[in-house]
């Protein structure tokens, strides 16, 4: 199967590019179905599954992907479950059909099947007004609470993607592509992509 995984940066439009790529090849997309099913599985909430995914591992528990999942604190082991149904599924996924996968350190979970690999990032202002842009009326954060919301969302995929590998999140030696979208328009660079991508899968 193909797979094309996109870890971003909060703000630089990666899940519009995933969408957008996976429409122009034809395959499935997976972004918010991840959490969706695992809350589901576990019957919990999925908000409450989203932040123990992203922010509920224990920071001195060393642990490789691959070893047997084990932990005496009952919260780490919570979240040591929900890591390992993730990473479950996500070979599921991959194993089923050509597909985009955003997020969920899904570049080192799927490292066996040869992803795609891709990381979005942009500069600030970029991603200040590509959130803006976004808001629900009732969002009203100042530009300094968005900087603070960058960087918290952003430490929390590092620190996921810690707990699986030692290849260090946005660190342009683990991905194939690394795309800068500030002042950029996604729809314009997604077919771009596309082809990229292509080629990349008749190449290995």
């Amino acid at each position: 199967m193909n797979i094309i995984t996109i870890s971003r940066e909060f703000g630089s439009g990666g899940r519009e590019l995933g969408k957008r790529i996976a429409d122009a090849l034809g395959y499935a997309y997976y972004d918010r179905e991840i959490i969706t099913a695992i809350a589901e599985k576990h019957e919990m909430n999925e908000h409450y599954v989203e932040n123990v995914l992203e922010n509920g591992f224990p920071t001195a528990f060393p642990i490789s992907y691959g070893r047997t999942f084990s932990f005496t604190d009952v919260a780490g082991q919570h979240a040591i479950d929900l890591l390992s149904t993730q990473c479950t599924l996500l070979k599921e996924l991959a194993a089923r059909e050509n597909c985009v996968i955003v997020g969920r350190s899904a570049n080192v979970i799927l490292e066996e099947y040869n992803p795609l690999n891709i990381f979005v990032y942009a500069d600030l202002e970029s991603k200040i007004k590509r959130c803006r842009e976004r808001a629900s009326e009732n969002e009203s954060l100042t530009d300094n609470e968005m900087k603070k919301k960058f960087k918290q969302i952003d430490a929390g995929r590092a620190k996921h993607q810690r707990f699986l590998s030692d290849a260090k999140w946005g660190d342009k030696s683990g991905y194939h592509m690394c795309i800068n979208t500030s002042g950029l328009v996604i729809k314009n660079i997604a077919p771009v992509v596309a082809d990229f991508a292509k080629h990349y899968f008749e190449c290995i």
